[in-house]
């Protein structure tokens, strides 16, 4: 289990002997900030946490590690058809595709009510102007929240061959 970072800074002062007035006048943080940090009351960044640990001798070092997404069965379906298309999407195809695009879009417009999902159509509609490849792939594919509600309301049905789709979906079962 990872600990948190209030613990962090909790056992570098422990273990150095360092109070929080001390760490206060060598850091140049008030020491109810320190107090606040260190009770979790307010939120203290990594790079506020690296700058405390410097004035300790330690440096903060993250660790970065693959964490699997769980995905609901609808969000996870809808992912995996849009990685899919991610795989075919090229200027080509984006040519070739947003005519399409642009016609799913107008027909989500009329049946689509309330928000997020206007403010997502539009932002389809930002991503079909400027024919970011990067941004749409980034949409298309994201695990981000802002990503699973704009595949929501997707413009790209009836892009994806019918064989792949149906893989995907069989596979996803």
């Amino acid at each position: 289990m990872v600990p948190s970072r209030e613990e962090v800074l909790r056992e570098v002062m422990l273990e150095t002997g360092i109070t929080q007035s001390d760490l206060s006048r060598i850091s140049g943080v008030r020491q109810p900030s320190i107090s606040q940090y260190l009770s979790g009351r307010v939120h203290m960044s990594d790079g506020m946490l690296d700058r405390l640990l410097s004035c300790m001798g330690y440096r903060l070092e993250i660790v970065r590690r693959p964490v699997r997404q769980k995905l609901g069965r609808s969000p996870e379906r809808s992912w995996l058809l849009h990685r899919q298309l991610a795989m075919h999407l090229t200027p080509e195809t984006f040519t070739n595709w947003r005519r399409t695009m642009l016609h799913n879009l107008q027909r989500l417009r009329e049946t689509t009510r309330g928000q997020p999902h206007l403010r997502n159509l539009d932002r389809w509609q930002r991503l079909l102007d400027d024919g970011d490849l990067s941004d749409l792939r980034r949409v298309m594919t994201g695990l981000d929240s802002e990503s699973v509600e704009m595949r929501e309301v997707s413009p790209m049905r009836g892009l994806l061959p019918q064989q792949e789709r149906t893989e995907i979906l069989r596979r996803a079962s």
